[in-house]
C-alpha cells in the first residue's frame, strides 16, 4: 500500500454494517470500495461453530474487550462490554439470536425524531432484502433470497419445549414467529446460522464477493481519524503494517465502527462537544454535543433452576464430551455444536398500560454466564430476562487523542427508577413462569436469585450484584434534527459533507430486542439511500394486545 491511495468509498469497520455497505456499494463495478478492519481475519473455529460463541467473547484476539467505568447504580461494578474486532465485527462473536424488535420501535423512531422514512412499513422491506429464512421461506414478513441466512433450532431438548409450554400455562400467547405478525408470547427463536455454521456478515456478505476487483478488504488496519478539508471529509489516516498512511475518499467516508468506536473516532476527528474536544487537544471541525451521549444498552439477569433430570448441556461441558462435540462439528457441522442453544424465547409486557412487549426472554438448557464463566457444577437451566426500553442513558468519551486508548464508557444501568421496577417485575414474572406445571418433571429448585431473595429490596440488591450487559450498546450518534442529533435520516453527519455513520450508534432509541438484525437492516437501507433508491413500503398486519391498556397478559 502506498503512502496515499484513493477510493470512491472508504468504509471504517467490517462489522454488521460495514460488511453490508461493502457488499452493496461494490455491486456497481464502476465504484471502488475500500473496507478497513482493525482486527484480524475471522480464522478461528470458535467463531464459526455456533455453540462455541462464548470463546471469542472471553478472549481478546477478536474482541475489543472493553469495560465500563464503575457503574454508580450497580454497586460500582465495572461492566464487561465485548465488541467484535474481526471481519464480521460483533456478528462474529455474538449469540446469533435473530430478533428484529417490534414494529412500534421503528414507528417510534419515525414519530419522535422526524424520521418518517424509518417507520416499520419502510424498514420491513430491508429486513426481507437482507434475509434468506431457511425454515419459513419468503412470506409477507420474511425474505428468501438475501445474503443473511436465518434458521430455527429444532428444540430437541425437552426443556425448550417446557419453557414455551410454561409461558402458555402462565397465560401468555404462543407465537410461531416473533419476528412476524405476533411478537408477544413464547415460541421458537430464530438464529443467524447456515447449515450449522455462523452467518456472520463476513460469511454472508463478504466471502461470496471477495473476488470483486473493485472491492479491497484490509485487516489489522487501525484508523486514527477522519481527515477534513474545512468540513468536507476527504479520507482517513491509518496505521497499516507499522506505517502511518493517508487514504483518500473521492465520494464518502463511511464510519461503521460500532456504538463504542464510532463516537470515539468522530471525537478524534474533531466532531463532537467542543469542550471535550479541546480537553483532548483535538481541533473542532463540527461542534455536535450529542456525539457519544445517549448511550443505551439492555441489562439482563439469569433466573436459574437446578435440573433433576440429566438432560441439560452440563454433560457437554466436560472436557472429553466437549472435544467430541467439536470433532463432530468439524466433520459434519452437526450435533450440539451447530446450535447457539437459544432455541426458545419470548416477549411479554411487564404491566398493563404498556402497548407492546418490554421484556425479553432467551432460554438456555444450562446454568452458565453468557461468556461461559461461572458454570454450575451440575445440571441446570436458565431464563435470560431483562427490560427492553431502558430510560437510563450513558456516554462514550475519548480519553485522549490517542486512538489506541480505550474510551471512557459509562452506561448508568438502572439510573432510572422505572428501569429498576421493570427489572424487578421481570424477575417476579419469570419466577412465576418457571414454577408452572411444565417444569414439574425437571425443576429441583431455584438457584438464582435463590429462595433467600424475596423482598423488593433483596431483588434490587441481587440485580445490582449480578446484572450483566446483554451486549447491545447503541444510540451514541443518533439520527434526528434536534440539538443532540448527530446524523440525519441517511446517516450523514450534521455540519460536515461526505461523511456518514452507519451502525447501531445511529439508532435514536434502542429497539426491543437483539441488535444485529436491525443493524444489518439499517445498513441495507442506507446503502440504497447512498445509491439514490429506496424499496417501496409494505404494510402487513401486526398484532397488538386488544386490551393492553388494562391487562398485563
Amino acid at each position: 500500500m502506498s503512502d496515499t491511495e484513493t477510493f470512491d468509498y472508504v468504509i471504517v469497520g467490517a462489522g454488521s454494517a460495514g460488511a453490508v455497505l461493502a457488499h452493496r456499494l461494490s455491486e456497481d463495478p464502476e465504484t471502488s470500495v475500500l473496507l478497513l478492519e482493525a482486527g484480524p481475519p475471522d480464522w478461528s473455529v470458535f467463531i464459526h461453530m455456533p455453540s462455541a460463541f462464548a470463546e471469542p467473547l472471553k478472549g481478546r484476539t477478536f474482541n475489543w474487550a472493553y469495560f465500563s467505568e464503575p457503574e454508580p447504580y450497580m454497586d460500582n461494578r465495572r461492566m464487561y462490554c465485548p465488541r467484535g474486532k474481526t471481519l464480521g465485527g460483533s456478528s462474529a462473536i455474538n449469540g446469533m439470536a435473530y430478533i428484529r424488535g417490534h414494529a412500534r420501535d421503528y414507528d417510534r423512531w419515525a414519530r419522535t425524531n422526524g424520521m418518517e422514512g424509518w417507520a416499520y412499513r419502510h424498514v420491513l422491506p430491508y429486513f426481507k432484502k437482507a434475509e434468506t429464512h431457511e425454515t419459513l421461506g419468503g412470506d409477507p414478513y420474511h425474505g428468501d433470497s438475501g445474503p443473511l441466512y436465518v434458521t430455527r433450532g429444532e428444540r430437541r431438548n425437552p426443556l425448550h419445549r417446557a419453557f414455551i409450554q410454561a409461558g402458555q400455562q402462565a397465560g401468555y400467547a404462543y407465537t410461531d414467529d416473533m419476528n412476524g405478525y405476533l411478537n408477544e408470547g413464547f415460541g421458537p427463536m430464530d438464529r443467524t446460522t447456515k447449515k450449522g455454521v455462523r452467518s456472520s456478515t463476513a460469511n454472508t456478505y463478504l466471502r461470496p464477493i471477495k473476488g470483486r476487483s473493485n472491492l479491497t478488504i484490509r485487516t489489522r488496519v487501525m484508523t486514527h481519524r477522519v481527515l477534513f478539508e474545512g468540513t468536507t471529509a476527504t479520507g482517513v489516516e491509518v496505521t497499516y503494517r507499522g506505517r502511518t498512511q493517508t487514504i483518500r475518499a473521492e465520494r464518502e467516508v463511511l464510519v461503521c465502527a460500532g456504538a463504542i468506536n464510532s463516537p470515539q473516532l468522530l471525537q478524534l476527528s474533531g466532531v463532537g462537544a467542543g469542550d471535550h474536544l479541546k480537553a483532548i487537544d483535538v481541533p473542532v471541525v463540527s461542534e455536535l454535543p450529542g456525539v457519544g451521549e445517549n448511550l443505551q444498552d439492555h441489562l439482563e439477569v439469569y433466573v436459574q433452576h437446578k435440573c433433576k433430570e440429566p438432560i441439560t448441556l452440563y454433560s457437554a461441558t466436560k472436557p472429553l464430551n466437549k472435544a467430541m462435540v467439536g470433532l463432530q462439528w468439524l466433520a459434519t457441522q452437526t450435533g450440539l455444536g451447530e446450535s447457539n442453544h437459544f432455541e426458545a424465547g419470548g416477549f411479554i409486557r411487564s404491566e398493563a398500560g404498556v402497548e407492546h412487549p418490554n421484556v425479553q426472554y432467551h432460554f438456555m438448557p444450562v446454568a452458565v454466564n453468557y461468556d461461559g464463566s461461572d458454570a454450575a457444577d451440575f445440571h441446570g437451566y436458565q431464563a435470560h430476562v431483562g427490560p427492553m426500553r431502558p430510560e437510563s442513558r450513558g456516554h462514550v468519551k475519548a480519553r485522549s487523542n490517542d486512538p489506541r486508548q480505550a474510551p471512557e464508557i459509562l452506561f448508568n444501568y438502572n439510573q432510572s427508577d422505572r428501569d429498576v421496577k421493570e427489572m424487578r417485575d421481570s424477575i417476579k414474572l419469570t419466577r412465576e413462569i418457571l414454577e408452572q406445571e411444565a417444569f414439574a418433571p425437571y425443576s429441583d429448585g431455584e438457584l438464582e436469585p435463590g429462595p433467600d431473595v424475596k423482598t423488593d429490596a433483596e431483588i434490587d440488591a441481587w440485580v445490582r450484584q449480578n446484572g450483566e450487559s446483554a451486549y447491545h450498546p447503541s444510540c451514541t450518534c443518533p439520527m434526528g434534527h434536534d440539538e443532540m442529533a448527530v446524523v440525519d435520516g441517511e446517516g450523514r453527519v450534521h455540519g460536515t459533507e461526505r461523511l456518514r455513520v452507519v451502525d447501531a450508534s445511529i439508532m435514536p432509541t434502542i429497539v426491543s430486542g437483539n441488535l444485529n438484525a436491525p443493524t444489518i437492516m439499517l445498513a441495507e437501507k442506507i446503502a440504497d439511500q447512498i445509491r439514490g433508491t429506496q424499496l417501496p413500503p409494505e404494510d402487513p398486519a401486526i398484532w397488538i394486545h386488544p386490551a393492553w391498556q388494562t391487562q398485563q397478559r
